[in-house]
């Protein structure tokens, strides 16, 4: 790999572990409302599919090894045993997932392109593995495990909406930023 790559990748891990550093907000669910999916779906958008993926399995690796960089200041092995564990083990995958949707509209302008990829990989893809974590870590049965985190799906447009501003305004001073564009 090139070091431009390579900086780019640790570039994002570091993004997506300040946004853990936004206090998140307690919901009811015992499930916090967090910044990070918007470093999840700015990582696919901005560095496509493979080095979004790699950017997010670096911070998972970091985390595993005992940083407490995801929200709230947890870290280690603990986290992925407990209900948002789904979510993050499938920040490589949505990040992945959101680069390869962009790049596949990428003929679209700008906004909707990078909208309906974040909404596909950062809300979609990572709700599956989410959703999924959370049925399996609770014992909660499909319909309960869906119903409750479908609360968190209109924090996670603003923040579909969010990556596609920062994509527009990136593509009209840096074009060449945007790996998902090219």
């Amino acid at each position: 790999m090139k070091d431009k790559t390579l900086v780019q990748i640790a570039l994002y891990a570091a993004l997506i572990a300040a946004l853990g550093f936004i206090p998140p907000v307690p919901f009811v669910t015992g499930i916090p409302i967090t910044a990070q999916t918007l470093g999840v779906m700015l990582a696919g958008i901005m560095l496509g599919p493979w080095r979004g993926a790699l950017s997010m399995a670096l911070f998972i690796f970091v985390v595993a090894l005992g940083a407490p960089l995801l929200a709230g200041g947890r870290g280690g092995l603990g986290v992925f045993v407990g209900p948002t564990a789904g979510f993050a083990i499938g920040f490589p995958f949505a990040a992945f997932a959101t680069g390869y949707m962009a790049l596949w509209l990428r003929r679209l302008p700008v906004f909707p392109a990078t909208l309906l990829a974040a909404v596909f990989g950062g809300i979609v893809i990572l709700y599956i593995f989410g959703i999924t974590g959370f049925k399996l870590v609770t014992g909660r049965g499909w319909q309960d495990s869906i119903t409750i985190m479908a609360v968190f799906i209109p924090g996670d447009l603003v923040k579909a909406v969010i990556t596609a501003v920062v994509a527009q305004a990136v593509m009209r001073g840096l074009p060449g930023a945007v790996a998902t564009r090219h």
